[in-house]
């Protein structure tokens, strides 16, 4: 059975930095696309960053150079690191695992190209809350 488990999440400053935690269970976070996404209220869910599993990644233009995706093989983890953070990336942060088929890994982040970004993965997380103040 997989589970996905964020952690790391929290309340900061605008300018602040925090690093998003996700232990994956039953699922080998180094062989397959793995993703972030989030969600403010109000707003649809959004994909944040991707990994696939040759190791490249891709970005919203929203986070993009402010945002790193990675991820620890030996203890099955995937992180998003957040520095420079904005009251606008107050969200829920949500990971993802297994991938729809078809469905190129790292155009995820584009999330104005999917119907609904829910559907493009098997798995996700029950999210954690990332409070960015002003």
């Amino acid at each position: 059975q997989v589970q996905l488990a964020e952690s790391g999440g929290g309340s900061v400053e605008s300018g602040g930095s925090l690093r998003l935690s996700c232990v994956a269970s039953g699922y080998p976070t180094s062989s397959y696309c793995m993703a972030w996404f989030r969600q403010a209220p109000g707003k649809e869910r959004e994909g944040v960053g991707a990994i696939d599993s040759g190791g490249s990644t891709s970005y919203s233009d929203s986070v993009k150079v402010r945002f790193t995706i990675s991820r620890d093989s030996a203890k099955n983890v995937l992180y998003l690191q957040m520095n420079s953070l904005k009251s606008e990336d107050t969200a829920m942060y949500y990971c993802a695992a297994d991938i729809a088929p078809a469905t190129p890994c790292l155009v995820v982040v584009y999330s104005d190209a999917f119907e609904d970004t829910t559907g493009l993965f098997t798995y996700w997380g029950q999210g954690t809350q990332v409070t960015v103040s002003s």
